[in-house]
């Protein structure tokens, strides 16, 4: 059974089509318009192993604010309807990713209750055309869709680029193993019976 989901937002500010496929082999096809948004989307697509198409119309010319915090919005949304009712799988994943000087801790939990945890700060204001302010805006509105705990620690800090992209990559590697099917597990993990 395929794990896939199509999302489309529409407002004034932006519209976004975003399709994902967890179970995919990383391909990407991603236009938001940003540059280095777009390197990091990539990233995530090619380093989770899910497929990834995203197209984003937003309005750049006021800044790129709105354009990254909804495509956040859409990528949450698309993960909390690909993963479907939880049966079967880990339902958690952490990665710690080293890009060369930096090294950032990256924990998921498919809990179905939304947190999201940072100590990311960034020495540089902008990475190409991408507002760092907006890197923590994109996760907090990722994990708030997809119901999610999303917590990082940056355990070594650095350059602004290499801390991005390791979020981005260990934010994947995590998300890959929180979705990972296990046949050992065949309901939800909780003692609840419900994720």
């Amino acid at each position: 059974m395929s794990r896939m989901a199509t999302v489309e937002r529409n407002t004034k500010e932006t519209k976004i089509c975003l399709t994902l496929e967890l179970d995919g082999s990383g391909k990407a096809a991603v236009s938001s318009g940003i540059g280095f948004f777009d390197h990091m989307l990539d990233g995530f697509a090619r380093h989770g192993l899910f497929d990834l198409n995203l197209k984003v119309d937003g309005d750049l010319q006021v800044d790129c604010h709105h354009t990254v915090e909804d495509t956040g919005i859409v990528l949450g949304t698309a993960i909390r309807e690909a993963v479907g009712d939880k049966k079967g799988i880990r339902r958690y994943g952490s990665c710690i990713l080293p890009m060369d000087e930096v090294l950032v801790l990256c924990a998921v939990d498919l809990s179905g209750r939304p947190y999201y945890v940072s100590d990311a700060a960034f020495g540089a204001p902008m990475i190409g055309e991408l507002d760092t302010e907006t890197i923590g805006e994109f996760f907090y509105a990722v994990s708030y869709s997809a119901a999610m705990n999303l917590h990082f620690k940056v355990l070594s800090g650095g350059n602004s680029h290499h801390l991005c992209e390791a979020m981005f990559k260990a934010f994947a590697k995590a998300l890959d193993m929180a979705v990972a099917q296990d046949p050992r597990i065949t309901d939800v993990l909780s003692t609840k019976g419900s994720l």
